[in-house]
Order: C-alpha cells, then sequence, then structure tokens
C-alpha cells in the first residue's frame, strides 16, 4: 500500500500520460484520505497554530490526484476530461480497465503476459 503512494506521488508526481489500475488509483486516495483526515487532524485538534500543514499537504498532492486519476482514465479508454463529470467520474474509477493496450499504453495489470507474448513472437 505505501509502495503505490510512493509510486504515485515520488515516481509519477506529473505524469498525465500512460495508464493507471484501479488498485494504483484506489490505494492512492485511500492513503491521502487517511492523512488528511487521520493524522492531520489529529495533528490539528492538539495544535490549532499547524493547521496549515493540512492545506499544504493538500497542495502538495493535488497534481498527483489529478495525475493519477487522468491515468485512470485513460486504463478504461477514456479522455482525461471525463475526471471532471461528478458521479460519473466515480463510476467510471470503479470499472475494470481494459485488457490490452489501448490508444493510451500497455495494459498495466498484463504488461508482464504481453511481454512474456511479444518475447515468444
Amino acid at each position: 500500500m505505501l509502495e503505490t503512494y510512493k509510486k504515485v506521488v515520488f515516481e509519477n508526481y506529473a505524469n498525465f500520460n500512460g495508464r493507471a489500475r484501479r488498485r494504483e488509483y484506489w490505494m492512492f486516495t485511500l492513503l491521502s484520505t487517511l492523512i488528511t483526515y487521520g493524522i492531520l487532524l489529529i495533528l490539528m485538534l492538539v495544535l490549532p497554530n499547524l493547521a496549515f500543514i493540512s492545506n499544504v499537504y493538500s497542495l502538495a498532492v493535488l497534481v498527483p490526484s489529478l495525475a493519477v486519476g487522468v491515468r485512470r482514465m485513460h486504463d478504461i479508454g477514456k479522455s482525461g476530461w471525463f475526471i471532471l463529470i461528478p458521479i460519473y467520474n466515480i463510476v467510471l474509477l470503479a470499472t475494470e480497465g481494459e485488457k490490452g493496450p489501448n490508444q493510451y499504453g500497455a495494459d498495466p495489470k498484463n504488461q508482464l503476459e504481453e511481454i512474456d507474448e511479444i518475447g515468444m513472437e
């Protein structure tokens, strides 16, 4: 779980290209929510003078949140702009990605299988 968060935040900070599996998107969302409403909320209650830390964290994960959301839309074969459509985007975010490569890149779920197939040809 932490590996997924690290991958999204540090390795793919502003990468809007390619595809992201459901697991990558939802693990990032879960950890961001836990950090925001768990750790930072408790910190703000204990030390109200440090409330700005929550705002700094929210700004720090804004770009990675958008990037992983756009890559998630790419995984189901949709444009990244679909992330802006309320309610419908939640359905799309929960939808299984397209099997095999699509116009946005290789299938992240089956990349090893695709490499094996290419190697066998």
